[in-house]
C-alpha cells in the first residue's frame, strides 16, 4: 500500500505542474481540481488509493491540523487594519454570533429532520459552523494593502471562527459525556469559553512579539538572523500553538493571532500601504530598522502560501478518497442545501452590519459560507476523542458530503462572481462604502 501511495502522489504532484498554468485559466478553484482526482484515484475509480477514516485518525489528523495552522497563519499576515478599525466589526459578529446562530440552526435540522441526539446535533453544527476562505483563494483579500470590504469580511471571518468554533465542539462532546462540562456547564464557561478564547488570543500575541522583536533587532542591528524564513515561519507558529495549549487556550486563535501581531509590528513601523510598497522594494529592507518588519512579513508570507497550496493539496485529495470510498449520502446533499442557502443566509442577515456594505455585498457574503479544512480537523478531533463508531457512521458521511459540495459550489462559482464583483467596483457600481 505505502509503494502505491508514494507513486500516486508523485504522479499526482507532478501532474499538476505539468498543468498549473491550465488550471490557472480555468474558471474553477483548484481545490476543485484535487477533490475530483481524489475521487478519481478512489474506490469508484481506479481503485489505487483508500482510506480507513478510523483507522488512520491519528495522521490524518495532525496533516489537517498543520494545513489549518499555516491557513490561519497565512490569513493573519494578510489582515492589516488594526483591531480598532471599524472592518472588523463585521466579522468579529460573523465568528461570534453568527457562527452561533448557524450552530442552533444546523442542531436543530439535525434533531429535527436526520433524528440525531442532542450531542450530536450541537456537535454537527459546530463541525460545520467554521468557514474556510483557503479553498476558494478568490474571495481572499488578495494582499496586506487589500481593503476591500468584502473580501477582509471572508478572510477575517475564516481567520477567527476557526478558533471560535472550539468552544462549542467541546460542548457537543460534553453533552455526549465525552468532556466535562461542569455543574450547571460553568466548568464549560468558564474554561472552555472564555479562558479558552482569551489565552490563545494572549498566547499569539505575546509569542509573536517577542520572537518578532528579537528578530528584527537582530537583522536591524547585528546583520544576524538573515534568510531561513521556512524555520522562522514554522518556528512561530509552533511556538504560539505550543505556547496556546500548555496553558489552556485554542491554538488556533493563538497562530492566527501571531500573523495580526507580526503584520501589526509592520504597520506601525511603515505606516501608510504606499509605504509598504516603497519598502518592501527597498535593497536593504532585511536589515534596515524601519523596513525589517516589511520584509519579514512579506517573506512569512510567501513561504507560507507555497506550503498552504500542499497541505491544501493533500488534505483535499484524501477527501476525495474518502467521499470515493463510500462517504457520500444524500442526506449530507440536502443538509448541504440547507446550509448554503438557509442557514448562512440567516446566519449574516441577523448578524451582518448592514450600514456598511451595500446589497451586492450582503449576497455575496451570505453566499461565500465556504466549509472546508477547519471542519475536517474537527471532526477528526471528535473522533479522536472516543466518539462512538455509531456516531462516526452519522456524523462523518454528513461532514464530508457536505465540504464536497461546498467544494464544488463555491468551486465552480467563485471566479465568474468575483469577477463580474471587481467589474462593479471597477465601474464605481459597487464598493462606494470602501474605507478610505
Amino acid at each position: 500500500m505505502i509503494t502505491v501511495w508514494y507513486i500516486t502522489i508523485g504522479f499526482l504532484l507532478l501532474l499538476m505542474v505539468v498543468l498549473g498554468t491550465v488550471l490557472e485559466r480555468l474558471p474553477i478553484s483548484a481545490a476543485l481540481i484535487y477533490l475530483v482526482i481524489g475521487i478519481a484515484v478512489g474506490p469508484v475509480g481506479l481503485d489505487m488509493v483508500r482510506i480507513d477514516l478510523l483507522r488512520e485518525t491519528a495522521l490524518f489528523t495532525v496533516v489537517v491540523e498543520i494545513a489549518v495552522l499555516v491557513s490561519l497563519f497565512s490569513i493573519g499576515l494578510k489582515m492589516r487594519d488594526a483591531l480598532t478599525s471599524p472592518q472588523w466589526r463585521a466579522p468579529i459578529l460573523l465568528a461570534t454570533a453568527g457562527m452561533l446562530v448557524t450552530i442552533v440552526l444546523v442542531g436543530l435540522l439535525a434533531t429535527t429532520v436526520l433524528g440525531l441526539p442532542s450531542g450530536a446535533a450541537i456537535l454537527l453544527g459546530a463541525v460545520l459552523a467554521p468557514t474556510d476562505p483557503v479553498l476558494a483563494s478568490e474571495v481572499q483579500v488578495r494582499n496586506p494593502t487589500d481593503r476591500d470590504r468584502l473580501r477582509f469580511a471572508l478572510s477575517a471571518e475564516g481567520g477567527l471562527n476557526d478558533g471560535t468554533a472550539f468552544p462549542f465542539v467541546m460542548l457537543g462532546l460534553g453533552v455526549l459525556g465525552l468532556h466535562d462540562l461542569g455543574d450547571f456547564g460553568l466548568r464549560w464557561i468558564s474554561i472552555d469559553l472564555l479562558w479558552g478564547v482569551v489565552a490563545g488570543l494572549a498566547s499569539g500575541w505575546i509569542v509573536a512579539a517577542l520572537a518578532g522583536f528579537t528578530i528584527i533587532n537582530l537583522r536591524s542591528e547585528f546583520k544576524e538572523a538573515l534568510g531561513q524564513e521556512q524555520f522562522l515561519a514554522l518556528g512561530l507558529i509552533a511556538l504560539a500553538y505550543g505556547a496556546a495549549l500548555a496553558v489552556g487556550g485554542y491554538g488556533f486563535l493563538a497562530v492566527f493571532a501571531a500573523g495580526l501581531t507580526l503584520r501589526a509590528m509592520e504597520r506601525r513601523t511603515i505606516g501608510s500601504e504606499q509605504a509598504l510598497s516603497r519598502a518592501q522594494g527597498a535593497g536593504n529592507a532585511e536589515t534596515d530598522a524601519q523596513t525589517a518588519p516589511a520584509y519579514m512579513a512579506r517573506s512569512l508570507l510567501t513561504f507560507n502560501q507555497h506550503v498552504e497550496r500542499m497541505l491544501e493539496f493533500a488534505v483535499v485529495l484524501c477527501l476525495g478518497v474518502l467521499i470515493s470510498s463510500g462517504y457520500f449520502v444524500w442526506d449530507g446533499v440536502l443538509l448541504a442545501a440547507a446550509l448554503l442557502l438557509i442557514v448562512r443566509p440567516i446566519a449574516v442577515a441577523l448578524t451582518l452590519p448592514r450600514s456598511a456594505f451595500n446589497a451586492s455585498q450582503v449576497a455575496l457574503i451570505c453566499w461565500f459560507g465556504i466549509r472546508g479544512i477547519g471542519s475536517v480537523y474537527y471532526l477528526l478531533y471528535a473522533i479522536h476523542q472516543g466518539l462512538e463508531v455509531a456516531l462516526v457512521r452519522d456524523l462523518a458521511p454528513l461532514v464530508l458530503t457536505v465540504l464536497a459540495i461546498s467544494i464544488v459550489a463555491h468551486g465552480v462559482s467563485a471566479t465568474p462572481l468575483m469577477s463580474h464583483y471587481e467589474k462593479l467596483r471597477a465601474s464605481k457600481s459597487v464598493g462606494t462604502k470602501e474605507m478610505p
